[in-house]
């Protein structure tokens, strides 16, 4: 996976790194069915998008969010993303993004997981203008919902939260699977929604 372009990450099992996405092991997400292993012809029907979106987990408002991170995880010391970037504390993704409009994010807060890692949740009013940002500005890779999408630091909480309904988001063109797994498009062109997330 790609890093991200401004932000530091670290997906790697026990070691820094750097924060968007790119180390997760592939795992199968509960409920999301398969489709041949480097194809998303299922997903070229008019309605797939939406079909696919209805089956995503939906936390409306900040509170779910963390509740729905923290059944999976642990998401501890919760606090708003800018009094936790204000902090000092270890770089969570998204004080930029989440200040400019034209992502579409309602509000960012960040949490920690049981590592002591951060972890971003974002509340996204727009999920298509969220992804049309994620494609133009090159941030690959993010675990998604209905209204909502997480960005962790920590490898094994990134395998904690892969079974949990969430799809990794990649706007990567070479992006292919394993047989057994599936691909969805996304609402923007080029970007797809999968339940398999490469290993680093």
């Amino acid at each position: 996976m790609r890093q991200a372009s401004r932000s530091p990450r670290r997906w790697r099992t026990g070691s820094p790194a750097a924060i968007v996405l790119h180390a997760i092991a592939a795992l199968t997400l509960a409920g999301c069915g398969t489709s041949d292993a480097n194809s998303a012809a299922d997903a070229s029907s008019p309605g797939r998008t939406e079909e696919t979106r209805q089956e995503l987990p939906a936390a409306p408002g900040m509170a779910s969010i963390a509740s729905f991170v923290d059944q999976h995880t642990a998401c501890l010391n919760l606090m708003q993303g800018r009094e936790y970037d204000a902090a000092g504390r270890s770089a969570a993704w998204g004080g930029e993004e989440a200040l400019d409009p034209s992502w579409g994010i309602a509000e960012r807060a960040v949490c920690e997981d049981r590592f002591a890692d951060a972890v971003a949740l974002l509340e996204v009013r727009d999920m298509k203008a969220f992804q049309a940002a994620v494609k133009e500005e090159g941030h690959a890779d993010f675990l998604v919902g209905r209204d909502f999408a997480v960005v962790p630091v920590n490898g094994r909480t990134v395998h904690d939260l892969a079974g949990a309904g969430l799809k990794f988001m990649t706007c990567e063109p070479d992006f292919r699977v394993p047989g057994g797994y599936s691909t969805d498009r996304a609402f923007v062109d080029g970007c797809v929604l999968s339940n398999y997330v490469p290993a680093a």
